[in-house]
């Protein structure tokens, strides 16, 4: 049916990972977050919703995806990051089972998909980054079509979702609008409430009311015990939701992280007339510094030239507490000096251009 191609197909687990604001402990398990409920347990002690070990695929002399071994633990929100064409929605396909690997094997919920694909599929909620819907049917005759299509259907809780994505309903999918589109394709997805929900670019063509309405649903898919993967362009998305991020690059799963981690970064800027900046050895494993970007030294006004006496924007960037680093910092005598918490682009963009990163 290569025109209603969108496949609502399938977990249970930990209730609110806690999206916003976590603490790590010592040990490496997660502690409880100033937004209340329950954590889930330490990585160890879940099943995991789905795992790859070494996936990979290439078409001819191309790798699309090169040797991917990560694994999302039952009841994240666990977010992949990277440009148009690093394999994010290859890797997509291939746990889906709609694409079978060149080497390397995946399980979800513990189902292989390359020999059990119905068996995954019916337990997967997807969305193609590319949704197409019949033309001919209108937003009602869609949402019955998918919920008698699938074994989990629900068409009354189809139905709620389109409401508060405000969706009209009447209207033909043919006459409608990219948005509109977008919105009666969220419905399909969310009415089934299987154990995992696959998301490839949710918030594509929408407007930012009603996106903040898909990341509510993401969320409340969570608190339920379901596993959300979300591939996203837009990073505040990922850091409002996701409990960890898969970075790719060129093919290859280049970084990962954990959102906690992400909240004890920070970024300091300003100007150093000193010819090196040496770090302390006992901070070498939590501070990277280099030359401030131009793109940021503009949006600040460092870039004018009565400060080039002053010397070179640079940038010092940290992990963990930033108390022990402050008398070193006030050591560097840095002029025009800017502190602020070092949100997901900075590490996206050092993950993009193969910098370190330093967590």
């Amino acid at each position: 049916m290569p025109e209603a191609s969108l496949s609502t197909n399938a977990s249970l687990s930990a209730k609110d990972c806690v999206r916003d604001r976590q603490t790590s402990g010592d040990d490496g398990s997660t502690q409880a977050s100033q937004h209340g409920g329950a954590d889930p347990p330490p990585l160890s002690h879940r099943r995991s919703a789905v795992e790859t070990w070494g996936l990979s695929k290439r078409y001819g002399s191309f790798d699309a995806l090169t040797d991917c071994s990560l694994q999302v633990p039952e009841g994240e929100i666990f977010g992949l990051l990277g440009p148009n064409g690093a394999g994010k929605s290859t890797l997509l396909r291939l746990l889906l089972g709609f694409l079978h690997p060149t080497s390397g094997r995946c399980e979800l919920i513990g189902v292989d998909p390359v020999s059990r694909g119905v068996a995954v599929r019916r337990n997967v909620s997807y969305l193609p980054g590319d949704a197409r819907l019949p033309r001919h049917m209108n937003g009602r005759g869609v949402l019955r079509f998918f919920s008698q299509l699938h074994s989990s259907g629900d068409l009354e809780r189809s139905h709620q979702v389109a409401e508060r994505l405000e969706l009209d309903l009447r209207r033909r999918v043919g006459f409608m609008s990219t948005g509109m589109r977008q919105k009666l394709a969220l419905a399909v997805v969310f009415g089934p409430r299987t154990p995992l929900l696959i998301l490839d670019e949710p918030t594509a063509n929408l407007d930012p009311t009603v996106r903040g309405v898909v990341l509510d649903l993401v969320i409340e898919a969570q608190a339920e015990g379901r596993t959300v993967i979300l591939s996203s362009h837009v990073l505040s998305e990922i850091e409002q939701t996701c409990c960890r991020v898969a970075f790719l690059r060129r093919g290859l799963l280049a970084h990962q992280l954990r959102m906690s981690d992400l909240f004890q970064r920070h970024r300091i800027t300003g100007r150093s007339t000193a010819a090196k900046i040496s770090i302390p050895p006992e901070f070498a494993d939590r501070v990277t510094v280099g030359r401030l970007p131009l793109r940021f030294q503009r949006n600040s006004g460092a870039d004018s030239k009565s400060n080039s006496s002053l010397g070179e924007a640079v940038r010092i960037d940290t992990a963990g507490d930033l108390a022990p680093l402050l008398a070193w910092i006030d050591s560097l005598k840095l002029s025009q000096v800017r502190i602020e918490p070092l949100g997901l682009r900075a590490v996206y963009d050092a993950v993009h251009f193969g910098e370190e990163v330093v967590v």
